[in-house]
């Protein structure tokens, strides 16, 4: 990892460079030609633009690598092209020696060695900002302990103008949406997740929040070894996502399983208003009967009342078919043209026709067969590019959507059936 602050700014100032001229390129050649050959000429410059980005941010962790895997996380908002790029940044970083480790303990939990009995030196998960370690404390519980990587918070404060001007050179390239409140979410997000008594909070409020739900169970926080810099949970051990998704595993758990994700993206947004926001099916351990442990509470996403209650409108809009409906619903939550008209009617339909597919009342929907809803919503997207590029949206809308669309990816990766239309009108109902 660079740590050296001039280093870093020369990676990342170099990175913006090469993709603005690359940007620039594009422009000049985008006056000539059909549109065909424009969205094909987008598709090429955003592939070379996502290798630029993985080689840089994988190699500066920090908030660069962890705004890297933001993007890798959309997966099928991209073009495949691009997606098989940035998949490289959900990669594990390399490990750092325990020595090392040891001495982050020193300066953030003193008096670490009488709290454990054991650490193991061999780290088994690393990250862009962190490794866990299994350990057991001193009375004989198993544990898992997170420590930050040396001077990762200065790290990230150091990147945080260079990648606000990479993110908005990017985001220019398909929305008008104002980027001031995007990166303001972005950025606030970012420096949650390296205080680790904020990430300690929220797996508390959570667990609160999910007691009485037997299928979701959150580890719990051990307050004596936890610090700003480490955090200690419970360990609790399931089957890791590769396991679950590889040949083997009965679908029929996979599906249960798949209900159990949904129902708690589903009471995050709409009961509790408090959203697990980081999708990585890795953040996930799969247990017996369908239930779930959960993992890294560093994102977690404050859902405003007025933005929950939108969705449960739309939801509503849809699963009735009434597409008229949908155009004021986006404009009251803030999705509008950037001249301030509403979305028009012709540009939602297709879309609703997608959503009312997975939600059909029978036969059960299976993500990820038969061209996925997933794939083919954002293949849409792709294609509606120059008809979308003005409509603007809510920052608070970033995390919300980024949510949603990462775990219609899992559940197409578990390739779950189930009764979403009767689960979803649940959650929705007046």
């Amino acid at each position: 990892m660079i740590t050296s602050p001039l280093r870093r700014l020369l990676r990342l100032g170099g990175l913006v460079g090469r993709i603005g001229v690359s940007l620039a390129g594009e422009g000049l050649r985008g006056l000539a030609g059909d549109e065909t050959a424009r969205a094909a000429r987008r598709r090429e410059l955003l592939v070379r633009n996502a290798a630029r980005i993985v080689e840089t941010l994988g190699e500066l962790k920090g908030a660069a690598m962890k705004v890297g895997q933001m993007l890798s996380l959309h997966e099928a908002a991209l073009p495949p092209e691009v997606t098989a790029v940035l998949r490289g940044l959900q990669r594990e970083a390399p490990r750092l020696p325990f020595e090392i480790i040891g001495y982050e303990l020193d300066a953030a939990l003193p008096g670490w060695r009488q709290l454990f009995r054991e650490i193991e030196p061999e780290a088994f998960a690393a990250a862009s900002i962190g490794q866990v370690h299994r350990a057991t404390l001193a009375d004989g519980r198993p544990v898992v302990v997170k420590v930050q990587y040396p001077l990762i918070a200065e790290v990230i404060e150091a990147d945080l103008d260079n990648l606000r001007l990479l993110l908005e050179t990017l985001f220019a390239l398909v929305s008008e949406t104002d980027f001031e409140p995007v990166w303001n979410e972005v950025r606030d997000r970012l420096r949650e997740e390296i205080d680790y008594r904020h990430e300690a909070e929220n797996a508390r409020r959570l667990a609160a929040l999910h007691a009485a739900v037997p299928e979701i169970v959150v580890p719990a926080v051990i307050a004596e070894a936890s610090a700003r810099r480490v955090i200690t949970c419970e360990r609790i051990e399931g089957l890791s996502a590769d396991e679950v998704c590889a040949d083997g595993v009965a679908q029929a758990e996979r599906d249960r399983w798949g209900r159990t994700l949904f129902e708690f993206l589903l009471r995050g947004l709409f009961r509790h208003r408090l959203l697990h926001a980081d999708p990585n099916l890795a953040n996930f351990a799969f247990l017996p009967g369908g239930r779930l442990a959960v993992y890294d509470f560093g994102c977690v996403k404050e859902v405003p009342p007025a933005l929950a209650h939108g969705y449960a409108a739309l939801t509503r809009a849809v699963l009735a078919g009434r597409v008229e409906e949908i155009p004021p619903l986006l404009a009251a939550l803030g999705v509008r043209r950037s001249g301030g008209e509403a979305v028009g009617e012709e540009l939602v339909r297709p879309y609703a026709a997608l959503f009312a597919e997975a939600f059909r009342p029978a036969p059960p929907y299976r993500f990820g067969e038969d061209d996925s809803v997933y794939r083919r919503l954002f293949s849409l997207g792709w294609e509606n590019l120059d008809a979308t590029s003005d409509i603007v949206f809510p920052a608070d809308l970033l995390f919300v959507n980024r949510t949603v669309g990462g775990h219609f990816g899992n559940l197409s990766r578990l390739r779950a059936a189930g009764p979403w239309r009767e689960i979803l009108r649940d959650y929705v109902a007046e």
